[in-house]
């Protein structure tokens, strides 16, 4: 990579969060604010110190930052799903998997029965570089 990616700001990160509670339920709030910046922090951390990290390596990086540091109170494995995606997006990329892959993708993250590496690798199949604008959803 040559630039420098777009990255998720922690307000983002915490919008994902309430919007996921109140959709889907569950406890508002943070558990671990140090927690929370841990995870922002380790894509930004891969990049700077690997700067030829790809996209989908690096949105791993927050994904399983935020599967394994669980800063909020609830709903962690679903931010760290959603926040993925938005960096994903920011950056140009689309992503498309079946829903009961995700899930199993993100449980597997969860209880550790799955890597960031092998997170990674699970992106790379499912995302590809937009051409153009984005779509329309």
């Amino acid at each position: 990579m040559t630039r420098e990616p777009v990255w998720v700001p922690r307000l983002v990160v915490e919008a994902i969060h309430w919007d996921q509670v109140r959709e889907h339920g569950g406890l508002r709030g943070m558990r671990d604010e140090n927690a929370l910046e841990s995870a922002l922090a380790r894509a930004r951390q891969r990049w700077s110190l690997e700067p030829k990290t790809d996209l989908p390596a690096l949105a791993a990086a927050y994904g399983f930052g935020l599967c394994q540091n669980h800063p909020f109170r609830d709903g962690n494995k679903r931010v760290a799903f959603v926040t993925m995606l938005v960096f994903l997006d920011l950056n140009g990329w689309d992503f498309e998997a079946e829903e009961p892959e995700v899930v199993t993708a993100i449980l597997a993250v969860a209880s550790g029965g799955a890597r960031e590496a092998e997170l990674a690798t699970w992106l790379r199949g499912r995302c590809t570089r937009r051409k153009g604008p984005r779509k329309a959803r």
